[in-house]
């Protein structure tokens, strides 16, 4: 069944990325022994309970930290006073990363499946305990909407609407958890609506784990999803540490950006432990979280603005990588290309007067006839002289 599916499919991410979980130290848990975190859930079977707290936490900084230079980046911006939006499974209330910082739609305020938080968590968790695993804009604030039912099956008319109630209530930044394959209709009209409120949407080019074909097998043809491959929204793809895509992964088909996916670390939706997962709706909540720090450090710039910041800033690659730093700091050339000066009318003098030129000419001429009558006198003169004027022979 397709929650078995997805159930083998998160624990498979988790066992893949234990090695690469984190940066030299290793993580351990609080006894001591080597951490291994439970995986993230994507959906949740008819008979499986609501996510419990971890009782393992990371305590060494994963590698997404200096992956997005975090450090450098929260040196400018923290993302205080902007609210991202999370259209997911919900976020739990009682994170003590998120403590007083999240305001719930409904029943957004509880998250049976913890999708919905670890991604809260990835865009604005604050430092708990040691400070290993942080969002990237720790001072933000979470507007949590549902995007799904409560076992984590999304509809397209469920994240289109939330997709315009977090925008009525004031989101900067939307992020969606899922990827859908159908409802591009409603998406459509709800991603328009959030352009015309200056909002920035933010979603997976694919699922984390690639939908089942009719014959039953995962279905690994590159397709484009909702409401990533609506213009305007950013969409992204994930990597891991060692900067690709782990193998299996769901084909990515023209995403907009990459970002750390893969053996990501977060929180859950109560208690101070971690879980780990892995696919491109967290790299989504990355870019996020980074779309935050933009937002709150330059807060004239408008959502086609900041989009264009996260791209042109981005580390190139085949796909450019989200660079939180540079997307901050970067001095990008102005939206438009300058509007050439309409050249001014040639201005051609009037011909000059002959009269000048005349003149001249008959001043310079009398001169050389003066000249020539001067020498001239200087030799006849002093030979009439010497022969008393008298006429030649």
């Amino acid at each position: 069944m397709p929650s078995d599916r997805y159930r083998r499919a998160a624990a498979l991410a988790a066992a893949a990325a234990l090695p690469a979980l984190v940066m030299s130290p290793p993580a351990h848990a609080d006894d001591g022994d080597p951490v291994r975190l439970p995986p993230l859930r994507l959906r949740m079977a008819a008979d499986d309970s609501c996510a419990t707290a971890s009782v393992k936490t990371a305590e060494a900084r994963p590698w997404t930290h200096q992956a997005l230079q975090l450090s450098r980046s929260w040196q400018l911006s923290q993302g205080v006073g902007v609210t991202v939006a999370v259209v997911d499974t919900g976020v739990g209330q009682q994170s003590p990363a998120l403590s007083g910082r999240v305001t719930a739609e409904g029943t957004a305020g509880q998250d049976c499946v913890g999708h919905g938080s670890f991604a809260a968590g990835l865009i604005a968790a604050a430092p708990t305990g040691k400070g290993a695993v942080t969002g990237v804009a720790p001072a933000a604030r979470i507007l949590a909407v549902r995007g799904t039912d409560t076992r984590g099956n999304p509809s397209a008319q469920l994240v289109a609407d939330g997709i315009r109630s977090a925008v009525d209530d004031g989101a900067d930044v939307v992020y969606v958890g899922q990827a859908l394959a159908t409802g591009g209709k409603e998406l459509t009209e709800a991603v328009a609506y959030a352009g015309s409120k200056d909002v920035l949407i933010v979603a997976p080019v694919a699922p984390d784990v690639a939908p089942e074909g009719a014959d039953g097998k995962p279905d690994t043809r590159a397709r484009a999803y909702w409401p990533a491959r609506i213009p305007h929204v950013l969409s992204v793809v994930d990597y891991g540490p060692a900067g690709t895509r782990p193998e299996g992964a769901p084909p990515a088909l023209d995403p907009d950006l990459a970002a750390p996916g893969d053996a990501v670390v977060g929180i859950g939706p109560k208690g101070s432990g971690h879980y780990i997962g892995s696919g491109s709706s967290l790299a989504a909540a990355h870019v996020a979280g980074a779309a935050a720090l933009i937002r709150s450090y330059q807060p004239d710039l408008s959502a086609a603005q900041v989009s264009r910041r996260l791209l042109e800033a981005a580390y190139p690659d085949a796909v450019p990588k989200l660079d939180a730093y540079a997307g901050l700091t970067a001095v990008l050339p102005t939206d438009g290309p300058a509007a050439e000066a309409e050249a001014a009318p040639a201005h051609i003098p009037p011909a000059a007067s002959d009269t000048p030129r005349v003149r001249a000419l008959m001043i310079g001429g009398g001169a050389l006839v003066v000249v020539l009558l001067v020498g001239a006198a200087m030799v006849i003169v002093p030979l009439g002289k010497a022969r008393g004027w008298r006429p030649a022979p």
